[in-house]
């Protein structure tokens, strides 16, 4: 499929992908409004397990079914899930809350699987810089349209809130028959677990998977205590999603756009070097807007913008990277394994960092997560000899 057939369709899913994602990050200041601690608020990030054990059934995305019924059928238990959150008592956390949330990400996880794949089969080599800056655009798009539910609690409250997530939830749960179908190939539905041996013994293949552990740790764990940051600084819902959301999607998604035209044009392995170095840096940003408070909101602003454009560059590196490694005939298999060991190390780190926030303060801690990610660049020059260099050349076509 060429490339101005594929983007259209990248837009469409990681629009559909990118909104549960949304709706989860509205869940800290949700909790946070009723009266939970950041310990508390810390502990949610223990869902994350969901992406990281995705990969145990991933199989059955490749044996089984078409991939769209797969998105499809997740996003209808989302719906499920997110109405019975709108009826829970936030405070304390009840257990049927925490089941309501356990499932939501559950269904989550598995629409990433069969969206990830669908995408890796539709996209040629050589594409991965743009597929994947329009993965990243339409992905913030779908957190942003989530993050617009932020002004609704001032007039309908927080369970009418998440009704309307629910109903925008269905909605997607149809609208992804729109993208046209792909069949996936034989092989696929054969052997998915000796294959995947077969492609982890190929050259590096520990350092590949310690690398893609690594290598975002540092934003993973800052990520929890940020909007946690923002509500203590005495921010309304409404800045929150103007400014810290909205504006630091677009941010995103201008890095994104910059980081996969960078990628496209001076090639995957520089691209995780240079906007993996400036990723690192951001977090100091937030750092330094935790320790002086006298630089106002004007130091925040610019932490969270400069934070998300550099998100932005990095995961354009990033998600090519891992695209570009994989095989599409066992693609929901290999990227699932993927995208769950670079969730792993983040989710202990995450599901810590209320307790560690509140013993070392918002300004220590954001430094702390500046440092977690320096060990992967000792991994990076043997995960790039993964790279398949003889990528197809889009830029002649």
């Amino acid at each position: 499929m060429n490339l101005r057939r594929t983007l259209p369709i990248i837009a469409l899913v990681y629009l559909i992908e990118g909104f549960p994602m949304g709706v989860h990050e509205l869940w800290p200041i949700y909790l946070r409004r009723h009266g939970a601690s950041l310990a508390e608020v810390g502990l949610l990030s223990a869902l994350g397990f969901a992406w990281t054990l995705k990969v145990l059934w991933s199989p059955l995305i490749d044996r089984f079914g078409e991939r769209r019924q797969w998105v499809a059928g997740s996003m209808a238990v989302m719906t499920v899930a997110i109405f019975s959150i709108s009826q829970s008592d936030p405070h304390p956390i009840s257990t049927p809350l925490w089941i309501a949330f356990c499932v939501y990400c559950l269904a989550s996880a598995t629409q990433d699987i069969a969206i990830d794949a669908y995408s890796i089969s539709i996209t040629e080599r050589g594409a991965e810089g743009p597929v994947n800056s329009m993965k990243a655009t339409a992905y913030r798009g779908g957190m942003l349209l989530a993050t617009a539910l932020l002004f609704l609690p001032r007039w309908i409250g927080w369970p009418g809130t998440f009704a309307v997530a629910a109903l925008l939830s269905a909605c997607m749960a149809a609208a992804v028959f729109a993208a046209p179908r792909v069949a996936v190939p034989d092989p696929g539905r054969r052997e998915p677990w000796p294959a995947l041996k077969r492609w982890l013994g190929e050259s590096h293949g520990a350092a590949v998977i310690v690398f893609v552990m690594l290598y975002r740790i540092g934003d993973l764990a800052m990520g929890p205590m940020l909007s946690t940051f923002w509500v203590d600084r005495g921010f309304s819902d409404e800045e929150i999603a103007l400014v810290s959301k909205a504006l630091g999607i677009a941010a995103y998604v201008l890095g994104a756009i910059l980081g996969g035209w960078g990628v496209y044009r001076m090639g995957i392995a520089r691209g995780l070097w240079i906007f993996g170095a400036l990723a690192l840096f951001s977090n100091l940003g937030y750092s330094t807007a935790a320790a002086f408070p006298e630089l106002g909101r004007i130091g925040i602003y610019a932490a969270a913008l400069t934070e998300s454009l550099c998100s932005g560059l990095v995961s354009a590196a990033f998600l090519s990277y891992l695209m570009n490694i994989c095989q599409r005939e066992h693609a929901a298999v290999q990227y699932a394994l993927l995208t769950a060991a670079y969730r792993l190390p983040g989710i202990p780190a995450a599901s810590l960092s209320g307790f560690l926030t509140e013993r070392l303060d918002y300004a220590a801690y954001f430094a702390l997560t500046a440092v977690m990610a320096l060990p992967a660049f000792a991994f990076l020059p043997r995960a790039a000899s993964r790279i398949d260099a003889g990528s197809l050349d889009i830029r002649s076509r």
